[in-house]
């Protein structure tokens, strides 16, 4: 289990009433003098459970649009590079947009209540999109599915860190964080039998309308969590501000380096994911249920097992040295490099995938341990934020640029390279990408060790 009780009793909730800070009411889902449900291991499975679910959601209804891309393409008739904004730009500046004052929001509201929300706008905006005519319309409905998602990961990671210790803190995130790859996994599953069966805006609709009853069950069934942070303080109970937090990053050396890894690092992952059907589509001509079916077994059982085992593995390793929660990414990187060329370089299609499956396991290896060496780096208070400052860059660069950048290269080579021009961009720009990420975490293991808070515990 990564459940622990020892940070239980150490917990504050806390509420300004305008005379300080005060344990909160029945909005919190604890009261003084009321046992706190956080005390009994199943409830803390449960409600790591819920907002890996919502992640779940999240993924769902973010990726399957990348299997969905050939149709929409054929119907709407895109270019690569209206795909690429599709996938990644028009949703990417929405979801950073709106991700620190919501992270603002969670530092000092009620987390629970903001997760639901935003998941049943996402998914909302989600099943809208199905009723898309034109590229305009699938546009706004994508930027709605950007706003609705930036409200689902910061305030999940304060809340998980504020129900774990530091020591059990990446192995948490990292449960979280398997969301992602079963995400993939029913998206790619779902997206590409329902479109055989009944076209692409039956998928759409498939996939966004039951984040709207979960949205619902957080709202009736998840407590808000007791807050580490100092009480009887005016600055406790208004938060940090968004200056302070970005001031506290930015004097890190360990976060300038890790900051960078992780937007590189998102760059190849996002780019690989996204592209990836279209590439096994036009190189290969797999059809939509045999190429879902592949990358859910690849990304989604794979994906979710590197990603659990690379953050239990930090977790172990961390203990005797700090600097592993940079080099574990950078060791991960490092073997997916030359196994992501073979992928685009093979001439089979089922040698390809086989060369696909490892680094389709160990693409997400870098988030928990980035999320992890982000927290270490500043005050418990700070944690929502940085959280979603940390998101802004990575997804700035990695789920903003990557689609785009990969979709506009491939339209520029299209008259030399025909079909195969998508190919040729994701291997102008992917090892570059790698290459970066590696470097990175590689120069911020030394400062890391000198600056995180649980360098020396």
């Amino acid at each position: 289990s990564v459940m622990s009780n020892s940070d239980n009793n150490d917990n504050s909730l806390i509420k300004n009433n305008g005379k300080g800070v005060e344990t909160a009411g029945a909005e919190g889902g604890s009261s003084e003098g009321s046992s706190d449900p956080y005390a009994k291991s199943s409830y803390r499975q449960y409600v790591l459970g819920i907002l890996t679910t919502t992640y779940v959601f999240n993924f769902v209804d973010r990726q399957i649009l990348s299997i969905l891309q050939e149709p929409i393409k054929a119907e709407l008739g895109l270019s690569d590079t209206q795909l690429g904004l599709l996938t990644g730009f028009a949703f990417a500046v929405f979801y950073i947009t709106m991700g620190l004052p919501i992270a603002r929001w969670a530092d000092t509201g009620v987390r629970r209540s903001i997760i639901a929300f935003s998941l049943g706008l996402w998914s909302l905006m989600t099943a809208l999109s199905g009723m898309a005519q034109n590229f305009f319309h699938l546009l706004l409905a994508r930027m709605g599915v950007g706003v609705g998602e930036a409200g689902a990961t910061p305030p999940a990671h304060s809340m998980i860190s504020d129900i774990f210790p530091p020591e059990r803190r990446v192995t948490a995130i990292a449960v979280y964080n398997t969301g992602v790859n079963i995400g993939m996994l029913a998206g790619f599953l779902i997206g590409g039998w329902v479109l055989e069966a009944f076209g692409w805006r039956a998928a759409l609709f498939t996939v966004g309308l039951p984040g709207i009853l979960l949205a619902i069950i957080i709202r009736l069934t998840v407590a808000e969590p007791k807050r580490r942070v100092p009480v009887n303080t005016d600055q406790a109970a208004a938060g940090p501000s968004l200056m302070a937090t970005a001031k506290r990053l930015w004097q890190s050396k360990t976060y300038r380096y890790i900051a960078i890894a992780g937007a590189m690092s998102n760059f190849t992952s996002i780019g690989l994911f996204v592209w990836m059907p279209p590439f096994l589509s036009r190189s290969f001509q797999l059809g939509p249920g045999e190429i879902g079916t592949w990358l859910a077994l690849s990304i989604g059982v794979g994906g979710a097992a590197g990603t659990y085992f690379s953050g239990a593995m930090t977790d172990k390793l961390g203990e005797r040295d700090v600097r592993w929660y940079a080099w574990l990414p950078a060791a991960a990187l490092s073997v997916s490099l030359p196994l992501v060329a073979a992928t685009l370089l093979s001439g089979s299609s089922l040698v390809s995938l086989l060369f696909f499956l490892i680094p389709a396991a160990l693409a997400a290896a870098y988030f928990a341990p980035l999320i992890a060496m982000t927290h270490s780096l500043v005050d418990d208070n700070m944690r929502a934020m940085s959280s979603a400052m940390t998101l802004l860059i990575i997804n700035l660069i990695g789920l903003g640029l990557g689609p785009l950048c990969i979709g506009y290269v491939s339209d520029l080579l299209l008259d030399s390279h025909g079909a195969e021009s998508l190919r040729q961009s994701m291997l102008l720009l992917l090892p570059l990408s790698f290459a970066i990420s590696i470097v990175c975490y590689m120069l911020a293991a030394p400062h890391l060790a000198r600056e995180s808070r649980y360098a020396n515990s």
